[in-house]
């Protein structure tokens, strides 16, 4: 059975609640920017120069140009030309950094609005502090992606203001990509197993592109070709939840997803998601998310 889905990209696009805010952070020493708690997911890119990482916990992590970090939980952390740097409290959307006369560092800094009332395990079990470093040797289009940004956030050239957003909007999946491919992400469990196991992400992809279809665990094993024992125990070992566990996950991520986007009767999402009744939806997704569907398309638009 074949099938068109890109998983990671699929759960980046169910996650995402609006478009990423980001700002063009130019300093020169001495600086330190110390970043509030983020309700999504932090990002810095180093475009040109050098800075230290100070994470919530744990040591300074020295960057460089080309390096790209992420905090999947947005939580509070500085950003300095040294770590004995005296900081500020600084929000790149909105403030011009203060800075000095020394040495010239380039970063573009934002954040990702994502779903946090219930994320899904791909952003979930990450650590709270990713580092992609630049490396010439690989992930050559998360790189090429931040020197085109680099480039067209340094120069300003007509048509910056198309090419960026878009830019940004793609580094997110391109960072998550990254980092399952790194060798110090290990791939003998989670979901940098799951996006390379073939068997376990061709499920993923069938579930994915048919959620509302009465998918069994036999279904399953048969489509990619393994015993039901032996694909459960796959499935389980690199996504952390079994598949049908997972099925039902993914279902009311794609209901949300389908509430915040389209205003399609309920009857319609209910059915698309594999409920045969308006009535099991409602019990189901108020089960998950607190509130029914009806209130929480409605909170949605009040936001």
């Amino acid at each position: 059975m074949m099938v068109d889905m890109d998983v990671l990209a699929d759960v980046v696009s169910a996650m995402k609640t609006g478009p990423a805010t980001s700002g063009r952070t130019d300093v020169r020493g001495p600086w330190g920017l110390r970043f509030r708690h983020s309700f999504g997911a932090t990002f810095h890119l180093v475009l040109q120069g050098t800075a230290w990482l100070l994470p919530p916990d744990g040591d300074p992590i020295p960057l460089g140009p080309g390096d790209a970090v992420l905090l999947p939980r947005g939580l509070q952390h500085t950003l300095a030309d040294h770590p004995e740097s005296p900081t500020v409290d600084f929000d790149p959307s909105v403030e011009e950094p203060p800075h000095g006369q020394g040495a010239r560092t380039l970063l573009l800094c934002g954040t990702y609005r994502l779903d946090r009332e219930r994320p899904h395990p791909v952003l979930s079990r990450l650590p709270d502090v990713v580092v992609v470093p630049a490396d010439p040797g690989r992930h050559r289009t998360l790189h090429t992606a931040i020197s085109i940004l680099g480039e067209e956030l340094d120069a300003q050239r007509p048509g910056a203001a198309a090419v960026v957003p878009a830019l940004v909007d793609a580094l997110l999946v391109l960072i998550l990509r990254a980092w399952f491919e790194n060798n110090d992400c290990p791939t003998d469990r989670g979901w940098a197993r799951a996006l390379t196991d073939p068997a376990v992400v061709q499920s993923l992809e069938l579930i994915h592109e048919k959620p509302g279809a009465a998918w069994t665990v036999a279904d399953l094993a048969a489509g990619v070709g393994l015993s039901r024992a032996a694909f459960a125990r796959r499935f389980t070992e690199a996504v952390g939840e079994p598949p049908l566990t997972y099925l039902s996950r993914w279902r009311m991520t794609t209901a949300a997803r389908l509430l915040r986007d389209h205003d399609r009767p309920l009857a319609t999402v209910a059915k698309e998601i594999g409920y045969t009744s308006e009535f099991a939806f409602a019990k189901a997704f108020k089960r998950d998310f607190g509130v029914p569907p009806g209130t929480y398309r409605k909170q949605l638009a009040m936001a």
